[in-house]
């Protein structure tokens, strides 16, 4: 890695992240659920920025995408989740639990109205998103379930997985961290390879923000925490992808490695029996295939988003998390996609990393405190330090 990576602040990592993993989700939501070979024949070619609705000006009304209008730089659910997440992070000001998420996530999803571009108008965030987060609000808010065990029953997919970024950020540097504070928030959204995704995708995110990290870098620290499928299909996928340095080529056999611990199946929109249910077998797709386009795009943020989006099916999260872990990292976002998304979404970009950038250092000066109190108690007790 080069020096000007190792350089690179916090700040700057933090927003390189959220920007990026909004850009990804802007750019992925308009061909998301349909297949590479749809993709290059609707666009003429593979998609290389910004594009439009995929059913022109019919999108208001046209199946199965109605009535969003996904494209032309709108974000989704897997932006609009961050961004709550974020919130909640500002509200507490230090490390999260499942019980944060039913104290404070879901009530902002529930009575706060905010803008929503795929909607183009503003609504509460409930309504936008899909049933697998519904399930939260009818959990924790009406059931009155325990929040470490709320996840159980959901479909297993990537709901909690998407929006898992900030968690990363705030344990910088600290993959081990990252996991398992992920692992207890997603228990109130998701279980099984849902929620170690979660707690994997997190670990890379932490591992991303390391100074000299590199896409292996972040391969690594991933297979050391995950477990079960989760391991075995990001080891396979990165494995494969390894082999290529151009998208293209690779759209092809990343499917192929991460298809025999996909549970979806080959028609995205026409799931298999099997499909999102628990096993310690199987991975969602999302997160291997985004750490395997880093690897194909060398960490680059073009090329990895562009890489994601073009591989179709659940790609806005694909590119969502691939365009975070490559922010992440440094590689800079086109300022001409952050623009776009920016005033299409009628989002600010930027204030979700300032502000998690500041609370992310709250809690580390925290952190500190606790440890050396620690510290000095187990000297105490004539542990390691102890000169008596």
């Amino acid at each position: 890695m080069t020096p000007e990576n190792q350089q690179i602040t916090l700040e700057e990592r933090i927003t390189g992240a959220l920007v990026g993993a909004a850009v990804g989700d802007a750019l992925g939501g308009p061909v998301e659920g349909y297949s590479p070979d749809q993709i290059l024949e609707r666009h003429a070619g593979r998609v290389h920025g910004i594009v439009g609705p995929w059913n022109g000006d019919a999108w208001r009304t046209a199946r199965p995408i109605a009535p969003y209008h996904k494209g032309d730089g709108h974000v989704t659910d897997d932006t609009l989740l961050t961004h709550a997440l974020v919130r909640v992070y500002a509200r507490v000001r230090d490390h999260l639990d499942a019980y944060a998420i039913a104290d404070h996530l879901v009530p902002d999803l529930m009575t706060n109205p905010r803008w929503i571009p795929e909607l183009e108008a503003e609504a509460l965030p409930l309504h936008r998103v899909f049933l697998a987060e519904k399930w939260l609000v009818a959990r924790l808010h009406y059931g009155h379930v325990d929040p470490r065990e709320a996840g159980v029953g959901n479909i297993v997919n990537c709901g909690a997985a998407m929006y898992m970024a900030p968690v990363g950020l705030v344990n910088a540097a600290n993959p081990p961290a990252a996991y398992t504070e992920a692992l207890d928030i997603a228990s109130a959204h998701q279980s099984s390879y849902g929620r170690e995704a979660a707690g994997v995708f997190a670990a890379a995110m932490a591992a991303a923000t390391a100074p000299g990290a590199t896409p292996d870098s972040v391969v690594t620290a991933c297979l050391r925490l995950a477990k079960d499928g989760t391991r075995e299909a990001i080891d396979r996928v990165c494995e494969v992808a390894a082999r290529h340095t151009d998208f293209e080529s690779a759209l092809r056999p990343l499917r192929a490695a991460v298809a025999p611990y996909d549970t979806v199946g080959d028609d995205y929109r026409s799931p298999s029996l099997a499909a999102r249910r628990p096993s310690r077998l199987h991975a969602i797709e999302e997160l291997p295939i985004a750490l395997g386009m880093l690897v194909v795009a060398s960490g680059d943020y073009r090329h990895a988003v562009l890489g994601s989006v073009n591989y179709g099916r659940d790609c806005d999260s694909i590119a969502t998390m691939a365009g975070a872990l490559a922010g992440a990292l440094g590689s800079p976002v086109p300022e001409d996609w952050s623009k776009t998304v920016a005033e299409a979404s009628r989002l600010d970009l930027w204030e979700p990393a300032t502000t998690l950038t500041a609370v992310t250092r709250e809690i580390f000066a925290r952190d500190t405190h606790h440890r050396r109190a620690h510290e000095s108690a187990f000297t105490a007790l004539g542990g390691p330090g102890c000169t008596a």
